[in-house]
């Protein structure tokens, strides 16, 4: 005959183990998911310039400005002036932005998070 204690399933253990790395990743969540729900905005933000009228004509430092008060409006906190490069070339303008957040975990672990959103307007 077949006995059945071989076949109890995992041991509280076990089960220790299992919850642990789940909560750790659970928090990990927690952290992250407003820094990447921030950059949506950011990048919703820029490619949001696209659409402006005339946008082009417009100088670097209006356009930074415009940025900022979208920025603004959409409580983005991680990103400065400093993180935003415009470029010129001809007819095209291109906005850059590089960011990174650096967000702490537990303890004396921390995430570094890196983003670069990058729109060419004609």
């Amino acid at each position: 005959m077949n006995r059945m204690q071989g076949q109890r399933g995992m041991t509280l253990i076990g089960w220790m183990l299992v919850l642990a790395i789940g909560g750790f990743f659970l928090v990990l969540a927690v952290r992250l998911v407003p820094v990447y729900l921030e950059y949506f905005s950011v990048a919703s933000s820029v490619d949001s310039l696209k659409d402006e009228p005339a946008i082009v004509k417009k100088s670097p430092d209006k356009l930074r400005d415009l940025l900022g008060r979208r920025f603004d409006v959409n409580d983005v906190e991680h990103v400065t002036p400093k993180d935003v490069r415009i470029e010129r070339q001809g007819e095209q303008t291109t906005v850059d932005v590089k960011y990174q957040v650096q967000v702490p975990v537990m303890g004396n672990v921390d995430a570094l998070v890196r983003f670069d959103k990058q729109v060419t307007l004609h």
